[in-house]
């Protein structure tokens, strides 16, 4: 936890800081699709952050594009990524972090990636979130910019510990333990982080598809007592691919016929948190954290 001064008062700012976090010096928010950079932006402008953006053509919304100055913000193909990183330099951000899906796959696809953004894909065995995304961390660590991790500031909209909503549905202990259980394995293996049960039976499980599709194929079952499941890697990389869970979401849940939710405490990032849960609850969905 890092503790600042202020005004005669002591202000906490995000446990997912590092101890030696400088509020000096600005953040760069690398800031992809939905409402989580910006609700990331606000949350970090409201505990006195200094902000600068990193925004990408056909990605990240106009309304937070437009929240920034000039001064402040920066406008880029993803596949340039030898321009966004001198920008991050320019401004001169001490601290970067990601928030907001740019899916791997269409990263450069198709984007006409410059000398950096090839060499760094020509370097890689493997090309998936995990080895995509870390060799983009280490190019802007080498840098000297510290690469923070992507659930900084957004402390009052983890997924916690138990009932986080009424009760609507009873669903047996060993029936959540065991969608857990396969969840774990399936992130552990890199298919997913997210799959559906139903009384010991495994539905569907995430792979590159992603969330909503894999909901809807479950639906397809058009059964009772199922149980979605959101999870992390036992080794996740929280710089990066950080699950998120939102009213879109709840809403694919809906009309899949799926009313319990299952998520990571302190792992899965619950979207406009207040407004989610009263979301959930208007649905008679429930959501519990493990």
């Amino acid at each position: 936890m890092v503790l600042v001064p202020f005004v005669g008062k002591i202000y906490m700012l995000s446990r997912f800081l590092p101890a030696d976090f400088d509020i000096s010096k600005p953040v760069a928010l690398i800031a992809g699709r939905g409402i989580y950079p910006k609700l990331l932006a606000d949350e970090a402008r409201s505990q006195g952050i200094a902000m600068r953006l990193i925004a990408f053509e056909g990605e990240t919304t106009e309304e937070l594009f437009e929240s920034f100055s000039q001064s402040e913000r920066g406008r880029f193909n993803v596949g340039k990524m030898g321009a966004w990183l001198k920008a991050i330099r320019n401004f001169g951000c001490g601290y970067a972090v990601a928030a907001g899906q740019i899916k791997p796959g269409k990263l450069f696809r198709g984007l006409k990636p410059d000398l950096k953004a090839a060499s760094l894909l020509f370097k890689l065995k493997r090309r998936n979130a995990d080895t995509i995304f870390g060799s983009i961390g280490e190019e802007i660590e080498a840098q000297g910019v510290v690469q923070l991790d992507a659930r900084a500031f957004l402390d009052g909209h983890m997924a916690t510990e138990g009932l986080m909503t009424k009760r609507f549905e009873k669903i047996e202990n060993t029936y959540m333990s065991h969608g857990i259980e396969i969840a774990t394995e399936m992130a552990r293996l890199d298919v997913g982080q997210g799959v559906v049960v139903r009384k010991g039976t495994v539905l569907a499980v995430e792979a590159f598809e992603g969330t909503d599709p894999m909901l809807r194929r479950a639906g397809s079952f058009k059964t009772d007592q199922m149980v979605f499941v959101k999870t992390v890697k036992g080794k996740q990389d929280y710089r990066f691919d950080v699950p998120v869970f939102g009213q879109k979401t709840l809403e694919v849940m809906s009309e899949s016929g799926i009313s319990t939710a299952l998520l990571k405490t302190d792992s899965v990032i619950i979207l406009d948190k207040a407004n989610t849960l009263a979301e959930a609850n208007r649905r008679k969905i429930q959501l519990i954290g493990f």
